[in-house]
């Protein structure tokens, strides 16, 4: 259930954003990037972790923080180094996106077939 607030969430910010758009300094775009998909991979590992009936709202709420945070620390201490550290956030984070997805696919999956099974 705290799964679909997470979501509506996501959707109300999105609608939020739309009605009311915002400008991001080209200075500050690769950090709100990353944080954006830090941010994207901890709704999709609580979607991941509710459909797996594993979900606890206050490891989703100190990840989704704490990762957005570290990458975008990440990211500044690169830039201060002039290295492009961003991409080694963007690289796990895709991958854990990713596999969040291929999670999900193959709950929804399970649970298609088991219903028809339990039709018959």
């Amino acid at each position: 259930m705290t799964a679909v607030f997470s979501v509506l969430g996501l959707v109300v910010g999105i609608v939020l954003g739309l009605f009311f758009p915002m400008y991001i300094p080209p200075a500050y775009t690769t950090y709100v990037a990353v944080a954006l998909l830090a941010a994207l991979d901890s709704l999709l590992g609580a979607l991941h972790a509710q459909a797996k009936q594993t979900f606890r709202f206050n490891i989703f709420v100190t990840g989704f923080f704490f990762n957005m945070l570290m990458a975008v620390v990440l990211t500044y201490f690169g830039n201060l180094l002039s290295l492009d550290l961003y991409l080694a956030a963007v690289v796990v984070f895709g991958t854990r996106i990713f596999q969040n997805i291929a999670g999900l696919r193959r709950i929804l999956l399970n649970w298609n077939s088991k219903k028809k099974k339990d039709d018959v």
